[in-house]
């Protein structure tokens, strides 16, 4: 397998963690987002949508989400289990997933790409430029911090997020909690449950990577 991966940005971090937990080492080439190189005819040749990361399997086939590559390597090596084994759990997970998605990840988007000067035009990623909306950072640091109160609720009494167990809802919560500190949004003292959790993640070795 090749993996194409971006060190500095949160969305090549979710499917790194991912190979991590599972065990797998794979050919990475690395794609500076900075330098640009996502827009180079070389790796559109690879994704044309000029996004990371990119998962080129066994069989030669490019997988282009997270969630896609998630399920192919779940599927690819069972274990450990990060998508759960009964319906139940896979639904609880996808459910959490959704929600950092969502609620965390594409407020933490806003707010970075229509709020910072360096990236002028390039509110939205992939191949079209797209001029900064102010008014969307604004909304993006106060929708993060709702999704920090929001996880805080929920991890009371919890080791994780979704069952009893580290799966994909944490790394993606984890990733996207973490890379707020871009917007300087950090866990606050007055989340201790979040906090707890958060921490607890950080000293994984995956999370190092």
């Amino acid at each position: 397998m090749i993996f194409y991966d971006c060190s500095t940005a949160p969305s090549p971090r979710r499917a790194r963690m991912f190979l991590a937990e599972k065990g797998l080492e794979v050919e990475t080439r690395e794609i500076s987002i900075m330098e640009g190189q996502q827009l180079s005819p070389e790796f559109r040749a690879v994704n044309p949508d000029a996004m990371v990361p990119v998962l080129i399997t066994d069989s030669g086939q490019t997988l282009t989400e997270n969630l896609g590559i998630a399920a192919y390597l779940e599927a690819h090596c069972p274990e450990p289990p990060l998508i759960g084994t009964t319906a139940h759990e896979t639904g609880e997970i996808m459910m959490w997933t959704a929600i950092a998605e969502q609620q965390g990840g594409l407020p933490v988007a806003e707010a970075l790409r229509n709020g910072n000067p360096h990236m002028k035009d390039r509110a939205i990623p992939g191949p079209e430029n797209f001029q900064q909306i102010p008014a969307l950072a604004e909304r993006g640091l106060r929708r993060i911090a709702l999704y920090f109160d929001k996880l805080d609720r929920h991890l009371e009494g919890r080791d994780y997020i979704s069952t009893d167990r580290f799966t994909l809802a944490d790394i993606t919560n984890f990733v996207f909690v973490d890379f707020a500190r871009v917007v300087k949004m950090r866990v606050a003292d007055t989340q201790p449950n979040l906090k707890r959790w958060y921490e607890a993640v950080k000293e994984r070795d995956s999370a190092q990577l």
